[in-house]
């Protein structure tokens, strides 16, 4: 009797403390669990429409599963799987799946079993909690651990009580993990049944539906050895048969049935057995999955980028569950900019290995009018989009930022800006060639030619924390403690956000955060989401757009490309146009950034996996045409446009440039800068070009201005233009690797510049040096060291 009592009070204590055990495993790891509900995705895959801007139909959105790290849009119902495939998954991977309510308690034991023999708490998961570690908890797919599992019981039991086994059922399938087909990962029964036997899942037999399941395990192993894993098909035939789930007849037919799987030769006793197996083209699962690529054509894949971005903004506003159960989208899309950027994508000319991305947006209101995140080439592309996800350096392409900032603050276009290093610091930044005059240049001319040092002296005599309030106005975010540096191009960001960067250029001044959906409806029509309107933030005012419009305008059409304008490609027939190239240290990045009256855009191109590009790569030569072709087709057919002037602004031909200025300011006299704070009333203002007597090794990296390829030899003798004819040139390093530097122009410009003046567009020329002027040093031609 005691004994009785004892064993009562010890199991009462045993359950009390598994109780506690739970409950804190409850607060520990049950409170932020997802909702199961979530899984409503499987019953209306492809149903939800999605519309332009003119409400035409542009597609639908499916839901993408995920097994293993690998994607399945191609999400089948249980009628499109064979009956054959299901019965053989369930006796393979969960022979108690109809039996259980989500976890196989016994199969738990064996796995814990396992876990105390074996440090391996893996095993015993049911379908269900594979469902649920592949869906929910695919963030926690790769952590073998105890809060894994805990979290998957539990979802597996909210699973079961929410959804029949059927439904369960065919998530797992559209699910599983069957290898690796070369470019892409086979994932799912249909993608399987095309790759390994080039026939839809539906008409799978019995024994090619039992070898199949025999790969789930370790699908990229065990194809590769069909003889050694051959008796698996016949174990699990035998235990399908003890299930019921075939008869004997059929086991012993399918056992007999030749199969060949994709890229083997075999050959086939009558018995069942083999004469040989030898695996010819582990090529063949890419080619099967390819053919269907081809037999559904590649339209298929057309607006991708920009389909997979509107679900990206809409999940966390309306939900798995409301985004895929049918119904009406209605975004900003225009069809024409987003067939004009990717065929400009699949034109583009980029050096090997390099990739990019594209996006343009509408300066009225901030919304995406087209997205392409890859080199498009025609087949499936990749799901990763540059020009959202990418942060990348955006070099030079973020000066016009700076400048307008400078415009706003009371500087002028006309303004003259030293061309020399700095000195005191041990941050020296370089001009693209290594080359400075120690003359002052106009804003105009340093811009137009991307010079590093004027640039770096403008930051510094405005503030970098003036300069990094701007940008976050601008919807960037700059890195920490960049320093100067940070105003040739440190700051990283996506195409998306350069072109709204770029966007109040054309529209007066306001920043509008990008949106891609108008509106969302449900299957009966009802309302789910509308976009409140464009809420625009003003970060320049008119007149300060304008004259940074001005001069971005200047940097396409100042310079003649023989004489090496930088972004003389970007230049649109009939079109107003206006931008500014970027590249960055070693050529890993080449940007393009630019406005017309009615589309801003950005493109990238680099290196998906990053790195440097050829040498030969320069940002006028392959991101610009890039843009420059994608804004043409995005225009085709609407009338040409102007920009908006505002009132108050003048023009006055400085340095035979015409200028815009504001009309208070115009007859100003330009003001020379060093980047102290000291400054000068006279464009006649000259320092001596001395360098720093010892240059410390720069702290920070030092990002290159972009690249202009070098001008062609002229036909004839022409003067060098005087801001570097007969100039000294001493170069500053600063220890950082320096890609090869950028080449200033050799030639007189020949076209006239904006605004109808018949002055030459060339750069202004420097006044003569007085007696008073200090010495000239000697020419020192050393290159600069990496």
């Amino acid at each position: 009797m005691r004994f009785l009592v004892g064993l009562s009070r010890f199991v009462a204590i045993a359950l009390l403390l598994a109780l506690l055990g739970v409950l804190v495993l409850w607060w520990m790891w049950g409170r932020d669990l997802p909702s199961v509900t979530d899984l409503d995705v499987l019953e209306v895959s492809g149903q939800t429409r999605v519309y332009d801007r003119q409400n035409t139909l542009i597609g639908t959105l499916t839901p993408s599963l995920g097994g293993s790290g690998g994607t399945n849009r191609n999400l089948l119902k249980l009628g499109q799987i064979s009956p054959w495939l299901q019965k053989a998954a369930v006796t393979s991977e969960d022979r108690r799946f109809y039996e259980h309510h989500g976890v196989d308690y016994i199969g738990i034991a064996r796995g814990l079993i396992k876990g105390l023999l074996q440090n391996d708490l893996e095993g015993g998961s049911s379908i269900t909690q594979q469902v649920v570690k592949n869906t929910l908890l695919s963030d926690l797919q790769s952590a073998r651990t105890a809060e894994r599992k805990f979290k998957e019981a539990v979802l597996a039991f909210q699973l079961d009580r929410n959804y029949d086994k059927d439904r369960i059922l065919n998530a797992y399938l559209n699910i599983i993990y069957w290898g690796d087909g070369g470019r892409d990962d086979i994932v799912g029964a249909g993608t399987a049944a095309q790759a390994y036997f080039g026939k839809s899942a539906a008409n799978l037999n019995l024994a090619e539906s039992v070898y199949l399941t025999t790969l789930i395990p370790a699908p990229n192993s065990r194809y590769k050895a069909f003889a050694a894993y051959r008796p698996l098909m016949k174990d699990l035939l035998g235990r399908m048969v003890e299930d019921g789930r075939v008869t004997q007849a059929e086991a012993e037919a399918a056992w007999k049935t030749p199969i060949y799987p994709a890229g083997w030769r075999i050959g086939w006793n009558a018995d069942g057995t083999l004469r040989s197996a030898v695996l010819e083209n582990t090529d063949r699962l890419q080619q099967n999955m390819n053919a269907l690529e081809a037999a559904q054509g590649t339209g298929r894949f057309a607006y991708q980028y920009y389909l997979q971005a509107v679900e990206k903004e809409l999940l966390p506003i309306i939900g798995r569950r409301a985004l895929y159960g049918g119904g009406k989208i209605v975004t900003g899309m225009s069809v024409a900019a987003q067939q004009s950027a990717e065929q400009a994508s699949l034109d583009a000319k980029l050096p090997d290995g390099a990739t990019l991305g594209i996006a343009l947006v509408s300066p009225a209101n901030g919304e995406v009018l087209a997205l392409v995140g890859q080199k498009l080439t025609g087949g499936r592309p990749s799901d990763w989009d540059n020009a959202i996800q990418a942060r990348r350096q955006v070099g030079s392409s973020i000066k016009p930022l700076l400048y307008t900032l400078a415009l706003e603050t009371g500087w002028k276009q006309s303004d003259t800006v030293l061309d020399s290093p700095l000195v005191g610091t041990s941050y020296q930044p370089q001009n693209y060639d290594g080359r400075w005059t120690g003359r002052y240049v106009t804003m105009r001319y340093a811009l137009d030619h991307s010079l590093n040092l004027p640039t770096v002296r403008i930051a510094q005599e405005l503030g970098v924390q003036n300069f990094e309030a701007k940008l976050r106005q601008l919807g960037l975010t700059p890195p920490p403690e960049a320093g100067l540096s940070l105003s040739i191009g440190t700051l990283e960001a996506s195409p998306l956000q350069m072109a709204a960067a770029y966007a109040p250029f054309a529209n007066g001044g306001l920043y509008y955060a990008p949106s891609l959906v108008r509106s969302v409806e449900d299957a009966r029509g009802q309302v789910l989401y509308t976009r409140p309107n464009p809420t625009p933030k003003r970060v320049w005012d008119p007149q300060t757009a304008w004259l940074g419009l001005d001069m971005i305008r200047g940097v396409v059409n100042d310079l003649t490309e023989y004489q090496g304008g930088l972004a003389t490609r970007a230049q649109i027939g009939g079109r107003q146009v206006g931008g500014k190239t970027g590249t960055t240290n070693d050529i890993k990045d080449l940007w393009f950034a630019g406005v017309t009256p009615t589309v801003s855009g950005a493109v990238w191109v680099g290196k998906q996996e990053g790195g440097a590009l050829p040498g030969w790569a320069y940002s006028g030569e392959i991101p610009t045409p890039v843009w420059q072709q994608a804004v043409d087709g995005a225009l085709a057919g609407q009338p040409a446009q102007s920009f908006r002037e505002p009132g108050g602004i003048t023009y006055r031909v400085i340095r035979q440039v015409d200028m815009a200025f504001r009309t208070a300011q115009a007859d100003d006299e330009p003001t020379a800068r060093d980047g102290t704070g000291n400054s000068g009333s006279s464009f006649f203002r000259r320092r001596p070009a001395t360098a720093p007597e010892t240059v410390q090794p720069a702290s920070q990296t030092v990002t290159q201005p972009e690249s202009v390829p070098p001008a062609p030899e002229p036909t004839q003798d022409l003067p060098l233009t005087p801001e570097v004819q007969d100039i000294p040139s001493t170069p500053v390093t600063d220890g950082n690797e320096v890609a090869p530097p950028e080449a200033l122009p050799q030639a007189l410009p020949d076209v006239p510049p904006e605004g109808g003046s018949e002055v030459p567009a060339q750069p202004e020329p420097l006044p003569e040096i007085s007696p008073s002027d200090p010495p000239v040093p000697p020419l020192n031609d050393n290159p600069p060291s990496d």
